[in-house]
């Protein structure tokens, strides 16, 4: 039988189809592995610590030193740069106390450790109803802002923030709890 001219075509035509969708079925199974290998993902903080050393309550007013020791996880694989990082203390609806946290870099699936101490200058005691036991309030917020870059290529901002509320001895300053 001999051959027509057109059969060589239709062969050649089917077979780089075929290639074709194989490589596009190729192409999506890894695009797919990627995204759930290197899925960004937000960083999370565990504040372990508080402590106010330097508490002094006179007249009506409140003065000491915050201390927050907390830990911020990077659960990406990829390595989490943070800038533009904050500490907030509110009293009452008025913030108190504010702190730049440093720019820095966590490496894909460790934790770094925080410290964060400022001196919180004298403000007046809350005309609110005192909580009860003689106790004071205050409310601290973290916040870390960054960016993850998966694969060198892909951009994604991501942020975690820790809201806690401490409860302080107005007598001492000592810290009887918090919770986050």
């Amino acid at each position: 039988m001999a051959k027509s001219p057109d059969d060589g075509g239709r062969t050649n035509l089917a077979s780089c189809l075929v290639a074709t969708a194989f490589l596009l079925l190729v192409v999506a199974a890894v695009a797919a592995a990627l995204f759930v290998l290197f899925r960004p993902r937000d960083p999370q903080i565990q504040v372990s610590a508080v402590r106010l050393p330097g508490f002094a309550a006179a007249n009506g007013t409140l003065r000491f030193t915050f201390d927050q020791y907390a830990s911020v996880r990077n659960p990406n694989r990829a390595a989490f740069s943070h800038y533009d990082s904050t500490l907030q203390l509110v009293y009452a609806g008025n913030q108190v106390g504010f702190m730049f946290i440093p720019a820095g870099q966590i490496a894909g699936g460790r934790t770094q450790y925080m410290a964060a101490s400022f001196a919180v200058d004298s403000f007046p005691q809350a005309a609110v109803p005192p909580a009860p036991g003689g106790t004071v309030e205050v409310d601290s917020r973290m916040r870390v802002k960054g960016r993850v870059r998966v694969l060198r290529f892909f951009t994604h901002h991501v942020e975690a923030v820790a809201d806690c509320r401490v409860r302080v001895s107005s007598a001492d300053g000592s810290v009887l709890g918090f919770r986050c």
